[in-house]
């Protein structure tokens, strides 16, 4: 294969890791984790611990047209916005402990000056086409509509409610021209075409490099459904794509005659890697080009983002000249949670920040289970029960029991000193060569970027040492034989070293507790990832490890149901909104006069006495302090109300209503009422307390 490309970097000891850059109109959730940043930070760290060079980087992206969106919904303004969400989704990462060599924001001024001067490379190569197009145009609001202000009927499944640039129901990449029945979200109207002048990256024209690089040269090495959906895109036909926007929040377009237009989010939030990564090198002193021109590039990114990292910027990438290209693009598929899509605007999620407040300590709990369930190949769900179970019948039961059992034995036997062995039984010699395989296995699966096969292979790490302790039950031979108690003892913390080493990229606060117990930081030559299956010794005789603490705590069945309850919660809240959406709205009676108005009498009143009326299943007797008078009205509202909760409440009550009777009881008025969005009647009652009865109501 030919290589017009550069895509064979000279150091294969550095990586670039980018993590998709996360959008500031909201916080994170568990998709967002499932999908790019768990499994990117595993990678990172798993990569540190082999002696690799790392730049692991990510940061916020802060243009595009639902920051507006979102800051005219809420009456503040667009910095505001993202000030708030990229100080929630920092501190968030942190505290959950995603090892981010370098967090940015587009917003940031370095930013701005990386994205323009790549768009002035690219423009003065010629790498453009200049179009006069017709665009989507809100009259009523009098500007152009960027593509997420537009909604409408997706031309390819058909889903009511795409946006202008993707149909979040089948995936597929639109512009707004694309859509059926086109609608503006900011005032409703249908919108019109008008010209309007903007620059295109003709991706056509990289029709021929795009397969080289990719269905030839990816064929083997990138996951089948990243590779299926970037061939099929580019087996339909490549069109050219605008990379500047008729918006006034983003990167002024910097060319001349480009004056109210920015640079289009999808052109300007990728070379955000790069911009971050300068910022990251300026800070520690290192130079950045080598992380972008002689290292191994790997974007971590959901299911949303693939045509954007694997051909969009990719197409840049090689238009610019200078940069390398991604090695692999491990995309994972959407996560779902209890058997429904995540929505953030209908608030069916887990918050990160939420979930740090309600389960303090237990981020690698989180980390764990996203990990056992993710994503990888297909959608998969998160449930509560299924998360309950991966912490007490796993990382309670496995993990923690065995390394519990095996400090606290030390303790009791040695008084915390790891004792000298004797001689090694068979079983002894295959359980310490068992755990030197497993480094490799683990990295096995991690470089293949199976990262639920390698959380279950660090489990079996701890099964083994289970098993063997089981096996050989110490607490029993000590009565007859301590010398062969001292050799137990001994292999068993050899694999409580070897699982605080290989549990650190997956369960890094755990692995970090656990180094803590095992008085790590005092030993001479501390493990490293390679040494287990390296070394005979990790933890030599007369080490004194601390006192066991738990490595993690059960989750009780009232902390899910909580969760599981907020969630009903959010669904009915969802449901009573759709239903009120749904209202039908009775139509408007026949036309009346003034006069016929003013001959209503409404007055203010209270009601003194309730009571059911005997035989009848919606009717309460009221009596009624109208101002003018006490008097019985019949009321139908006993389904809705009880006697005792009504009375010594104001009411509207039309007053000169002729009398009727209803069940023998003659009713002198009627009380105004109306229902909620529940079916349920409520008073028209005053807004003011205690206006005087007998005020009329006009």
């Amino acid at each position: 294969m030919s290589q017009k490309y550069n895509d064979t970097p000279q150091n294969k000891n550095r990586f670039t890791i980018t993590a998709a850059l996360p959008y500031t109109n909201g916080p994170i959730h568990i998709g967002h984790l499932a999908g790019v940043y768990v499994p990117a930070d595993i990678y990172a760290r798993y990569l540190r611990l082999k002696g690799k060079d790392v730049a692991f980087i990510c940061g916020s992206d802060e243009h595009g047209a639902a920051i507006p969106m979102k800051a005219k919904k809420e009456g503040v303004t667009p910095q505001e916005i993202i000030d708030k969400y990229n100080g929630i989704i920092k501190k968030s990462f942190e505290e959950f402990g995603i090892s981010f060599d370098n967090y940015s924001r587009t917003s940031a001024k370095i930013h701005h000056k990386t994205a323009s001067g790549f768009f002035k490379k690219m423009y003065e190569d010629g790498k453009f086409i200049e179009e006069i197009t017709e665009q989507l145009y809100d009259e009523e609001a009098q500007q152009f509509l960027a593509d997420r202000f537009v909604v409408g009927t997706c031309p390819k499944c058909n889903h009511d409610g795409a946006y202008g640039d993707q149909c979040e129901s089948c995936g597929s990449s639109l512009n707004a021209t694309d859509l059926i029945n086109p609608k503006s979200t900011i005032s409703g109207s249908i919108p019109v075409l008008r010209e309007t002048k903007h620059w295109f990256l003709p991706l056509d024209q990289y029709d021929t490099f795009l397969r080289e690089w990719i269905i030839k040269g990816h064929k083997k090495d990138w996951k089948s459904n990243v590779y299926g959906q970037v061939k099929s895109w580019i087996d339909e036909g490549l069109k050219a794509r605008a990379v500047t926007r008729d918006l006034d929040w983003g990167i002024p377009v910097p060319v001349e005659g480009a004056e109210g237009k920015v640079l289009y989010v999808w052109f300007d939030a990728p070379i955000g890697y790069i911009s971050s990564t300068k910022e990251w090198a300026e800070r520690e002193g290192k130079d950045w080009e080598p992380y972008w021109k002689d290292s191994r590039l790997i974007h971590f990114i959901g299911k949303d983002n693939i045509v954007f990292h694997c051909i969009i910027f990719p197409a840049m990438l090689q238009a610019h000249g200078d940069f390398i290209l991604p090695e692999n693009v491990p995309a994972n598929e959407f996560l779902n949670l209890e058997g429904q899509k995540l929505s953030t605007s209908k608030n069916w999620a887990v918050w990160l920040h939420e979930y740090l407040e309600d389960f303090p300590e237990k981020q690698d709990v989180l980390r764990y289970t996203l990990t056992a369930n993710a994503p990888e190949n297909k959608d998969n769900d998160f449930t509560w029960k299924d998360f309950q179970a991966r912490n007490n019948n796993e990382l309670v039961a496995i993990f923690g029991n065995f390394i519990n059992r095996v400090i606290v034995l030390t303790h009791k036997y040695y008084d915390g000193k790891i004792p000298a062995p004797n001689t090694f039984s068979d079983i002894d010699t295959q359980t310490l060569q068992e755990l030197k395989k497993y480094p490799e296995i683990i990295s096995n699966s991690v470089e293949k970027y199976r990262f639920r096969e390698a959380s279950q292979e660090l489990m079996n790490v701890a099964r083994l040492g289970n098993k063997y302790l089981a096996d050989e039950e110490p607490w029993k031979v000590i009565k007859q034989d301590e010398e062969r108690v001292k050799t137990v003892m001994y292999v068993a913390l050899q694999i409580a070293a070897g699982l605080a080493v290989l549990s650190e990229p997956f369960l890094p606060f755990t692995s970090n507790n656990l180094k803590k117990m095992l008085a790590f930081d005092t030993l001479n030559n501390i493990p490293a990832w390679n040494d287990i299956a390296e070394k005979d010794v990790l933890l030599p005789a007369e080490h004194t490890v601390e006192k066991a603490s738990l490595l993690f705590t059960k989750v009780e069945d009232e902390e899910i149901q909580k969760q599981l309850d907020r969630l009903e919660a959010t669904k009915k809240a969802n449901q009573a909104s759709i239903a009120e959406e749904n209202a039908t709205v009775e139509p408007q009676k026949d036309t009346i006069t003034f006069d016929d108005f003013s001959k209503l009498d409404i007055r203010v009143g209270t009601i003194l006495e309730a009571e059911k009326m005997p035989k009848a299943d919606k009717l309460l007797v009221l009596k009624v302090d109208t101002g003018l008078d006490v008097r019985t009205i019949v009321s139908g509202i006993a389904k809705s109300f009880t006697p005792e909760e009504i009375v010594g409440k104001q009411v509207s009550v039309l007053v000169n209503l002729a009398p009727r009777k209803l069940r023998g009881v003659e009713s002198e008025g009627m009380i105004l009422m109306t229902e909620n969005k529940d079916g349920k009647l409520v008073f028209l009652n005053p807004d003011e307390a205690n206006i005087p009865n007998g005020k009329t109501i006009n």
